[in-house]
């Protein structure tokens, strides 16, 4: 009188069970496996799914191409700014923002104080008179 769940499992041929990744089998076994579809997959179903997304990375690829060749227009055109790249050194909250030595000055970033450091005289700081 006891009901026995189905189970879904994929033999592993080539290789041992623990050899394969996420994206090894395609995402409707998954989905059977998984039990979030009823009937397992057909292989024109599989080859249809897989050439629908080999159309759409093309489609993408050509559409960002297309979106390049706009933008480098309206830049030379004058319509659109250039982007600017910009290097990020640091972080201001970081207590040394910026500086590559101790100096004799105190500095403050955000909610941190640092004392200025002791210099000898004559070593070569911007301080020297």
């Amino acid at each position: 009188g006891q009901i026995i769940p189905e189970r879904r499992f994929v033999e592993a041929i080539n290789r041992q069970a623990y050899q394969y990744e996420m994206g090894d089998f395609p995402t409707e076994w998954e989905a059977w496996i998984r039990k979030k579809r009823k009937d397992p997959p057909t292989i024109e179903e599989i080859l249809k799914n897989e050439n629908y997304k080999e159309e759409m990375k093309q489609k993408i690829k050509d559409v960002s191409e297309k979106d390049k060749l706009l933008q480098a227009k309206e830049y030379k055109e004058g319509l659109v700014a250039e982007r600017v790249h910009t290097h990020v050194k640091g972080h201001a909250s970081a207590p040394y923002y910026g500086k590559k030595e101790p100096s004799q000055d105190p500095t403050s970033a955000a909610s941190s104080f640092q004392p200025g450091s002791w210099m000898p005289p004559g070593s070569g700081s911007s301080h020297n008179k």
